[in-house]
């Protein structure tokens, strides 16, 4: 005989980018299996959250059975060392997510962290097709998602006619207003990260690597920018940039594409433009993320 039991009351933060998608991952599940929640939503980003507290206050839901919470992460200390909280939902980056399991104590701890994502372009691949996802992949939401793609490997074969594709398409896109439907790419989340991407990008560049396009940063915005050349110990290849730069890089042999693929600190996602089955499975198999796309 077996039965499931709620785990008790929980602790949820969530992040800026999503943050009425990333508040409903964790507010649905501890509402189906009745477990009362405090949730702490993103200090840039509590609006959503908030509108969503005020529709569950209008149901059945028994009384005290949730609270949201807006406050500074500094003011939130008592919901991850709390001993009355029994579970720790956590996500964003991963220098915090770490530090505030190893203050949780007791209490389980689930986290989802940041990511540096690979995209391999397998020398069968189509380039006018890989560019368009990619682009997608590395610049919607101005590349603030844990899953943006970051570092694009393609086959020698196909590399320069994928890279064109790319530069092509990134100089396209409009800067602006998010609510102007001709807007492809919106404003950081804080003045304090465009600079931060602005000193990454600098960085490369003053390290050896090329700026394909893009680079520039105009106030709280920055260019989609793509760079060549970039040193895997550079902090815009090794590090979550988290803003919409990618880098490129040619490989000559699909397993050691996967091989670059791997040496990341992270594992969230990867993606693989092929028509090789063979090539398909050996990336399902081998890359140590926790989604493959194909």
């Amino acid at each position: 005989m077996w039965r499931r039991f709620p785990v008790g009351p929980c602790s949820l933060i969530a992040p800026f980018n999503f943050p009425l998608n990333l508040v409903a991952h964790k507010v649905a599940p501890a509402i189906a299996v009745g477990c009362p929640f405090v949730l702490k939503p993103a200090s840039w980003t509590p609006i959503g959250a908030i509108i969503l507290g005020e529709i569950l206050a209008e149901t059945d839901l028994p009384e005290g059975s949730f609270s949201i919470l807006p406050c500074s992460r500094d003011g939130a200390d008592l919901l991850t060392t709390d001993k009355r909280l029994k579970l720790l939902s956590f996500t964003g980056s991963p220098e915090v997510g770490w530090a505030l399991k190893a203050k949780a104590g007791k209490k389980k701890v689930v986290l989802e962290l940041g990511g540096n994502a690979a995209c391999i372009v397998d020398e069968d691949a189509d380039p006018e097709y890989a560019a368009d996802r990619i682009i997608i992949g590395a610049f919607y939401q101005s590349g603030q998602s844990c899953i943006s793609v970051q570092r694009v490997l393609a086959h020698a074969a196909i590399y320069e006619q994928l890279k064109q594709c790319l530069i092509d398409r990134a100089v396209e896109l409009q800067a602006g207003d998010p609510l102007d439907e001709k807007t492809f790419l919106g404003p950081m989340i804080s003045l304090d990260d465009a600079k931060r991407i602005e000193a990454w990008v600098r960085e490369a560049v003053d390290g050896g690597a090329k700026v394909l396009c893009g680079g520039k940063r105009n106030g709280v915005f920055f260019d989609a920018t793509f760079l060549e050349n970039v040193e895997p110990d550079m902090k815009i290849s090794c590090a979550e940039a988290f803003g919409p730069v990618a880098t490129l890089q040619p490989f000559l042999d699909f397993k050691e594409a996967v091989k670059i693929t791997n040496d990341s600190a992270y594992g969230l996602q990867a993606g693989v433009f092929t028509k090789n089955i063979d090539h398909a499975f050996y990336a399902f198999d081998e890359i140590d993320v926790g989604g493959v796309v194909i």
